[in-house]
């Protein structure tokens, strides 16, 4: 009998399980599946060093003259002012070093540049710490600095009256591959469709915005940055879901955000009582408009029937029970509480998954009586076109809402960029009491 000769089973184990981190790693390494749409500068705030302090936890562009570069332990400096070190700088630390091709004080002492990152503070003083060497960029003879900032008044800014939308903006992804979400499978959105989105968006001019099917907060923030600047929506919100996929609902707001609320990580009853989470999330945001009461805005999107109603239905109907409960619980601790429900239903009010949701006496509210039974189609492809996205009011915010202003905007897919067709309504803001 010939004896096998090979690596002993006990050393085997250990190579194997090294060989799987190896794959994983490499797997969970994002992969550029397309081309990005948005360009990486694209929309970016671009100040002047001085002004840098308006761009702090945001990614921007920030110019000035460098008049000396410093040194303390195992940070460098980018100097913008000869005398004080309580004014902005560019860090660049010791091991990021040998990444640059030469000393830092001849690459860049007296040169007017230009730097790309995240503005943050330390001590009190903002900064923006480099990296690499390609966030920065000397710049020519003939490029002129940033403007001062104006103190440009907010284009709308809502006082007596607010005006909310829901939109399913269908699949707002980015050019990066997720290794925790499957969404390869989904293709970039096409700048064309996310021009289409931000001409739909202006069309509407919403105060507030419920999005459904955002990819991720960077990628939203970076969409509105590049499309809609001038819009002030200055608070973005959004909180990973459940969808395998990787898409979330989100809210934009011209309105200061308060408290904000994910039931993602929720349990409730499935199907057979099997135990059941949201297949997205229930968001709910507070807003604070300035001396005016406070209301939420909750942003749904249910199971949709992509896989059959058969299947879809008591996921569905499920996930509405327990959004009742969340809402019952809500009006028992204060039965005016003034609460919005907005998004994308995945199915029309008649339904049965939906009957939960709309019987009692402090069901939330429908709103659209006033809009043409023709007329009444938010999910525009054929052979399904029907009225699937609501803006539901709880009792206690119903008595605000703008009688008449309940919207469903008429738009097909080749002009809006969506499968959905946004819709809003207006409220009016009520005065706090002293």
């Amino acid at each position: 009998m010939t004896k096998k000769i090979g690596v002993p089973k006990k050393k085997i184990v250990p190579l194997m399980a090294f060989f799987s981190l190896l794959v994983m790693a490499a797997e969970a390494r994002p992969q550029i599946l397309d081309t990005d749409p948005i360009r990486a500068d694209e929309g970016l705030m671009r100040l002047r060093w001085e002004d840098a302090e308006l761009a702090v936890g945001t990614t921007a562009l920030i110019a000035g003259k460098v008049v000396k570069v410093g040194q303390a332990g195992r940070v460098n400096f980018l100097d913008f002012h000869a005398h004080r070190r309580d004014v902005f700088k560019v860090v660049i630390f010791k091991d990021a070093e040998p990444k640059f091709p030469g000393k830092l004080e001849d690459l860049y002492s007296g040169q007017t540049i230009e730097v790309r990152g995240t503005v943050t503070r330390y001590a009190g003083v903002p900064q923006l710490v480099v990296r690499h060497p390609d966030q920065i960029r000397i710049l020519g003879e003939s490029e002129a600095l940033p403007a001062t900032p104006s103190n440009r008044a907010p284009r709308r800014t809502p006082t007596d009256m607010v005006r909310v939308a829901t939109f399913n903006v269908k699949n707002l992804f980015d050019a990066v591959d997720d290794p925790y979400t499957d969404d390869e499978t989904t293709p970039t959105k096409p700048r064309a469709e996310l021009e289409k989105i931000a001409r739909t968006m202006r069309a509407v001019d919403a105060d507030v915005w419920a999005l459904q099917e955002v990819e991720d907060r960077r990628y939203l923030e970076r969409f509105v940055a590049a499309f809609l600047p001038d819009l002030d929506y200055s608070q973005v919100v959004l909180m990973e879901g459940n969808d395998g996929r990787g898409i979330d609902v989100a809210v934009l707001s011209r309105l200061p955000v308060g408290p904000v609320v994910s039931h993602r990580h929720q349990p409730f009853p499935g199907v057979k009582g099997r135990p059941q989470r949201f297949s997205r999330d229930v968001l709910r945001v507070t807003l604070e408009p300035k001396e005016r009461l406070p209301f939420e805005m909750w942003v749904v999107h249910l199971k949709s029937n992509a896989d059959g109603r058969e299947h879809a239905e008591p996921i569905r109907t499920a996930e509405v029970v327990a959004l009742r409960q969340i809402y019952q619980t809500q009006l028992t601790v204060d039965p005016q509480a003034r609460i919005l429900l907005c998004g994308d239903f995945n199915d029309t009010v008649e339904s049965a998954s939906l009957q939960p949701l709309r019987h009692g006496s402090d069901a939330p509210r429908t709103l659209f009586t006033d809009v043409p039974l023709a007329d009444r189609i938010t999910y525009s492809r054929e052979p399904y076109r029907s009225m699937i996205d609501f803006i539901f009011a709880a009792p206690g915010m119903e008595p605000s809402f703008v009688k008449g202003s309940y919207q469903i905007h008429p738009l097909e897919e080749a002009d809006s960029g969506s499968d959905h067709r946004p819709v809003s309504a207006e409220f009016r803001l009520q005065n706090r009491t002293p």
